[in-house]
Formats: C-alpha cells, structure tokens, sequence
C-alpha cells in the first residue's frame, strides 16, 4: 500500500508542478509582452525565462523519476 501511495504523490505532484510552471511561464511572457520594447529586445527574455522555467520543471521531473524508480 505504501508503494501504491507513493506513486499517486509522485503523479499528483508532477501534475501539480507542471500546472504551476505553466502558470508562471505565462505571467513571465505577460510581463514581458507588456513592455514598451520592441519585439527584438523582448525575445532574448521570452526565450531565457522559457529555458530558464521549463529547465527547471524537467530536472525536478526528472529528479521525481528516480525517486519513483527507487521506490519500486
């Protein structure tokens, strides 16, 4: 049973991760899309914050899989 409950935290949590990444991934492209600059000066951060969020969610993802592997 413990294993089983594990595995519903890991999913539920890798959900609930990827939800909030998505959320600040959006008010970080909002943010800067309301920026009086022109397209070519907010690309660079439209970019970086995109690496920056999504880099981040894989390697907790990733960190969460071997934790699942372990626990089988």
């Amino acid at each position: 049973m413990k294993n089983e409950t594990m595995a519903i935290t890991i999913i539920w949590t890798k959900r609930v991760l990827g939800f909030i990444a998505l959320l600040v991934w959006g008010y970080a492209i909002f943010t800067i899309s309301r920026s009086p600059a022109p397209f070519a000066e907010q690309a660079p951060y439209c970019m970086g914050s995109t690496m920056l969020i999504f880099g981040i969610l894989t390697m907790v993802y990733k960190g969460l899989e071997y934790w699942e592997k372990i626990h089988k």
